[in-house]
């Protein structure tokens, strides 16, 4: 995202009111009540065939799932953790809807759903919304009504070449994340609007300068694993780390790929492309165009 201070809900701390049960210590607490309660017990909860334990541990089950449930319903209200309906709750706190990537046809047979904003992009907006209620003179309020103009906006970065003069380069979620003039056109129309931009500023909408890139690395496998299923999930881990580092600015180092492609059962990673680390402008995003991994020797 852009310059401007957001708080990274990543790296806040895991929150107090979240337990974490441990169920040898339930256990324990009540093995305890019940010695304490029926001293003639005490002795035979130390032995693993008595009933009377049996129906200690499955309590202890279930005082374990009464908390994982408490625990879910604190993170259900947290931006941080919230998911799917409770998410979509929360947004509407703040004004902040679901975009509506693809329109269903409910009378199609059988009938097509429509293809929501993820969760990812509505927690991003629902953070910047109250930047939102400013005149988009910050970054962060330019930027929260640039990313609500269309759900086909990725990315944006903001910066002002001169004074007076804005610049709004915009990344697409599709394709490579180039913008067409119709994205760039709707991005212009919502930045225009005078409830949203200040007189005294000029702004231009620009697309995202692309780098494209290829990853090509040669994995040797340990002897052991089978390397198809060695080879899938580094597949699966790189795919996951480029996909992540498509935003502008953010560019893609080899340590990066080495990290994810270094997965269980790998015994090393030749990567032969990138042969450098991708170092990006605000004006740019880099851009995978394949991923080709080979199988060397084990070791």
């Amino acid at each position: 995202m852009s310059a401007f201070t957001r708080i990274d809900l990543s790296r806040l701390p895991a929150p107090s009111v979240v337990d974490v049960p441990d169920y040898e210590a339930i256990l324990a607490e009540m093995k305890a009540a019940a010695s304490a309660a029926m001293p003639e017990l005490a002795p035979v909860l130390e032995l693993e065939s008595e009933p009377a334990l049996k129906v200690l541990q499955v309590c202890a089950v279930y005082v374990m799932l009464s908390r994982a449930e408490k625990n879910d319903a604190a993170r259900s209200v947290m931006l941080a953790f919230a998911t799917g309906s409770d998410l979509d709750h929360l947004g509407a706190l703040f004004g902040v809807a679901r975009a509506v990537l693809v329109p269903g046809d409910p009378a199609a047979a059988p009938p097509v759903p429509a293809i929501m904003e993820d969760d990812t992009r509505l927690r991003t907006r629902i953070q910047l919304a109250l930047e939102g209620f400013s005149t988009a003179g910050p970054v962060g309020a330019y930027t929260y009504h640039a990313l609500s103009a269309s759900p086909l906006v990725r990315d944006v970065a903001i910066t002002s070449p001169e004074p007076g003069a804005v610049l709004v380069t915009v990344l697409a979620t599709i394709g490579d994340g180039s913008s067409d003039a119709a994205l760039l056109a709707t991005v212009e129309s919502a930045l225009g609007a005078e409830s949203v931009r200040p007189l005294t500023d000029l702004v231009t909408v620009a697309p995202a300068q692309i780098v494209s890139y290829a990853v090509n690395a040669e994995i040797a496998v340990l002897d052991g694993p089978d390397p198809a299923l060695v080879l899938a999930e580094a597949q699966a881990a790189a795919t996951a780390h480029v996909e992540e580092r498509r935003a502008l600015g953010m560019g893609v180092a080899r340590s990066g790929l080495f990290a994810a492609l270094h997965r269980a059962g790998v015994a090393s990673v030749t990567l032969t492309s990138p042969a450098a680390d991708i170092n990006c402008t605000a004006l740019q995003s880099a851009h995978c165009t394949a991923i080709t991994l080979t199988t060397g020797g084990g070791a």
